[in-house]
């Protein structure tokens, strides 16, 4: 049979590699704050376990007792992590106040009134409570569909509470549940909370890695310069449209934007000025989208503006917005800026169109001819059905046959 000190040893050795582990992820990905916390998580249970080989050397019960307190340190550190990997803040002052009160009882149960049953009891409940919290984190409805690492984490919790849970009513019952001390049953137990912790700590890895792994897929579908989506992004998304609409008969737009003049900007200013009006332009049309539109850079000084469920007259307005908020960007520059300029065009999905974005692509850019042939710094839309309204200012509408 395996003796617990053995057991500890191995547990020292198994952290540590898992605070290896977890020291890289700190390295190689420093925004992934909660990687530090579960870090400290490996370093504090190595802490813990060292101590607790104490108690086979010396005939004091203190060496067990901040190991105790180390310990459930440990699994508090874990739950900060969480909240921390979710966006929230860590609980700081809810954990040292659980350690402390640990360590008191603790303290208490061993020179106020020994009793071991209490001191199991005491230490089971400050270990199960930080995984509890843990698991509810975990479980929570509000992050949306649970990722295989958080849904492994949370199994293995439920099974490390319920040992804990069984090491009350073994202690209960008279059986000998003392960590420090070779026997079948806390050999066992000794065991399974050594696999279990570590069990947990690869969920949370996997956690981690899957996190990471969206990130990166976010980045590969982001524009560099301006943060908006790509084209990639924007063919995906422009595909995801025509197949909802193929199934509810509900419409869609697209807008195609040029920047005016965007050549010439570059030839005279420079490039990083251009760079620095693609940005501005972007920040400006953002501010005139609605809740679900997504806009995307699909090349050079071109742009364009997914609208979801929306006719071409809805696509009129917001094509308005954008010509208006870059038109009185212009006026209030007052000379000493560039001023931005663009032209728009307009297409609505139709059953012709079906599972071909690249089709209505192409009549966006047909009406966005248009708008340039007209004058620029306008739009014009792409339909057989009648024109949309004209603007107050006389600007010209295009009705464009489909060819």
């Amino acid at each position: 049979m395996l003796s617990v000190p053995t057991l500890w040893t191995v547990f020292v050795v198994n952290f540590f590699a898992l605070g290896l582990i977890w020291a890289y992820v700190i390295h190689a990905y420093p925004k992934l704050v909660a990687a530090r916390y579960w870090a400290g998580t490996a370093l504090a249970a190595i802490v813990g376990a060292m101590l607790a080989l104490l108690r086979n050397e010396v005939s004091s019960l203190l060496p067990l007792l901040i190991a105790g307190a180390i310990m459930v340190f440990a699994a508090c550190l874990a739950w900060m992590g969480t909240q921390r990997f979710y966006g929230r803040a860590a609980s700081w002052r809810t954990s040292l106040a659980l350690v402390a009160v640990t360590a008191g009882i603790l303290l208490f149960f061993i020179y106020g009134y020994d009793s071991r049953l209490m001191r199991i009891t005491a230490y089971s409940v400050a270990q199960s409570l930080p995984m509890l919290l843990m698991l509810r984190l975990l479980l929570a409805p509000e992050h949306g569909r649970h990722s295989p690492g958080a849904r492994l984490a949370a199994v293995l919790i439920i099974l490390f509470v319920c040992i804990y849970a069984a090491r009350i009513v073994g202690s209960l019952l008279g059986m000998n549940f003392k960590f420090g001390q070779s026997s079948p049953a806390a050999t066992a137990t000794v065991l399974m909370v050594m696999f279990l912790s570590m069990s947990i700590n690869f969920g949370l890895l996997l956690m981690a890695v899957e996190r990471l792994r969206s990130e990166v897929a976010e980045l590969a579908l982001l524009d560099d310069l301006t943060g908006v989506a790509n084209r990639r992004h924007l063919m995906q998304r422009l595909t995801e449209e025509c197949a909802r609409s193929e199934r509810s008969a509900v419409p869609f737009s697209l807008l195609v934007i040029d920047l005016d003049g965007f050549k010439a900007i570059n030839d005279t200013y420079g490039h990083a000025a251009g760079d620095a009006c693609l940005q501005h332009f972007t920040l400006m049309a953002q501010t005139r989208l609605r809740p679900g539109d997504m806009l995307a850079r699909s090349g050079g000084d071109e742009f364009c503006i997914v609208l979801p469920a929306s006719t071409l007259r809805e696509a009129a307005i917001i094509a308005r917005r954008v010509l208006q908020v870059c038109r009185d960007d212009a006026e209030a520059s007052g000379g000493l800026d560039i001023p931005i300029a663009v032209s728009i065009g307009i297409a609505q999905w139709t059953s012709e169109i079906a599972l071909s974005p690249e089709l209505l692509i192409l009549h966006a850019d047909e009406a966005l001819y248009v708008a340039k042939k007209e004058g620029k710094n306008r739009y014009a839309a792409y339909s057989s059905a009648p024109p949309v309204s004209p603007e107050g200012d006389g600007e010209a509408e295009r009705l464009l046959k489909r060819v």
